[in-house]
């Protein structure tokens, strides 16, 4: 099913997401969910604080779109390792229309569990290291915007407070 993804500035992007104790079927099932709403998006991750679920999940895929599908799914991520430094232009589902330059390590050893709860590490670089790094900053209450300096992060917010005064109309 398709979940509604929330837009900055909406408070509930600030939300940390809860360790998973057992991936259970329900688990298994707002997964699903996320990955459905992540490609109707279209993005190449989503995290479940993004949809109003307060839990340490996110998805990744970062296929070409005339690629299989390569979704990765992360629980209870935590990055191990990181090395080398990156300038990544990042866009984010919850700030539509919003692209902007983060900087970012280059490399990542992330572990986690994966949609059946088994346990995994992987070694991750380029743009599946930068969306490690996004996706899990989203898990902290972190957003794209925390990255910018006090000039950029105002124009983008105030973007966004007038795409959302907008859509209130």
């Amino acid at each position: 099913m398709v979940r509604t993804i929330l837009h900055y500035p909406d408070e509930r992007l600030r939300q940390v997401g809860k360790k998973v104790d057992k991936v259970t079927k329900e688990i298994q099932a707002l997964v699903d969910d996320m990955a459905e709403t992540m490609y109707a998006a279209p993005g190449v991750g989503l995290a479940a604080t993004q949809i109003g679920e307060a839990v340490a999940i996110f998805v990744i895929d970062i296929a070409e779109a005339d690629a299989p599908s390569d979704l990765r799914v992360f629980i209870n991520p935590e990055i191990v390792e990181r090395a080398d430094e990156i300038t990544w232009t990042e866009g984010c589902l919850s700030f539509p229309g919003v692209t902007e330059d983060v900087d970012r390590a280059a490399k990542v050893k992330v572990k986690a569990m994966d949609r059946q709860g088994k346990a995994f590490e992987l070694d991750a670089e380029g743009l599946l290291a930068v969306a490690i790094q996004h996706e899990l900053d989203h898990l902290n209450g972190v957003l794209m915007i925390d990255h910018l300096g006090p000039l950029k992060k105002r124009l983008v917010h105030r973007k966004m407070q007038k795409r959302q005064d907008a859509q209130a109309l």
